[in-house]
């Protein structure tokens, strides 16, 4: 019974550590969406979040340097999006992918290329400031619960972070004019509400935590870089959002079964305990998770509950109205 409680312990801190970043992820995507504007570029923007982080925590020797520059990177990269999609009312589709591909290879060049060129240098492996996991006496000793008081402050932060998304979301003025102008920026605008700003807001105040998500990834989960560090999270964050139906609160439950199935196959890769290739226990976390989004949308058909933003990836201006 003790083995029992205690491999069940270890799954679940895992479990909670691998889904941070997809939380961070899916909180910010969800108040882009939200706000009506869709953006496909968050695979991109969690790489850059996660090279600029560790090599500013490397060179710095300061973690929060590092969480700050992600912050920062991936507020840019947001703004840009927001730039071309509200102001030049380009596509949102095109305009996201354009972003993905250029923060993916932008991300590998860094990856690849900081420091002395002489010594071909660059940050693969190399190990620097980190969050490392912080266990709270006593309540760390208790079995299976005992998982939530072992994580890193990042992880720790998401305890707060996400009932005061959702409340903020739901329960404030602010909340209810930024779901208004995603369902409907005509009415919004004729409120009163500054559909162009509230746009942009929510579109740099998702890159942020997109960024931070990355950055958690490098400084905190897998300290380090390496190529593709994130393995896809940052598609897996769009389908969360659907599959959360755009709640914040909804999105945890997504990012944990992620990362419950990732921590139960790498724990059967580590122990030896199966005789399945490991390239089809690597495929297990997204195939669960491709499986639920398709679960999730036919129910969601069948039972008419509420969608997407009426608005999601329409431009708007005031000659709209």
């Amino acid at each position: 019974m003790i083995d029992t409680l205690a491999l069940l312990t270890s799954i679940l801190t895992i479990t909670l550590r691998a889904g941070a970043s997809l939380i961070y992820g899916a909180i910010g995507e969800t108040y882009t969406e939200r706000s009506g504007i869709l953006n496909l570029g968050v695979e991109g923007m969690m790489l850059m979040g996660a090279v600029t982080a560790f090599a500013t925590a490397y060179y710095s020797g300061s973690v929060w340097l590092g969480l700050l520059v992600a912050m920062g990177v991936g507020a840019t990269l947001a703004a840009l999006h927001a730039f071309l999609t509200v102001t030049m009312r380009a596509n949102q589709v095109v305009s996201g992918l354009s972003i993905t591909l250029f923060g993916t290879g932008l991300a590998s060049f860094l990856g690849e290329r900081l420091g002395p060129a002489s010594n071909n240098f660059n940050l693969v492996g190399m190990v620097g400031p980190r969050f490392s996991p912080i266990e709270i006496p006593g309540l760390s000793e208790i079995p299976v619960l005992g998982a939530f008081f072992k994580q890193d402050l990042l992880t720790y932060a998401l305890f707060l972070l996400v009932p005061l998304a959702w409340a903020y979301l739901y329960k404030t003025r602010n909340g209810l004019n930024l779901r208004a102008v995603g369902e409907s920026p005509q009415t919004a605008d004729a409120m009163g509400i500054d559909v162009i700003r509230t746009r942009y807001r929510y579109t740099i105040v998702g890159g942020m935590l997109v960024g931070l998500g990355g950055a958690h990834l490098s400084l905190a989960y897998a300290p380090g870089w390496s190529e593709n560090i994130t393995g896809g999270r940052g598609w897996i964050v769009i389908a969360l959002v659907i599959f959360a139906m755009w709640n914040p609160a909804r999105a945890v439950l997504g990012a944990v079964l992620f990362g419950g199935i990732n921590a139960v196959q790498f724990r059967l890769q580590a122990g030896g305990a199966t005789t399945i290739p490991s390239a089809y226990l690597n495929m297990l976390p997204y195939l669960v998770t491709i499986a639920v989004l398709i679960a999730m949308t036919w129910w969601e058909a069948l039972s008419h509950r509420i969608g997407a933003p009426a608005a999601l990836g329409t431009p708007y201006t005031r000659e709209d109205k």
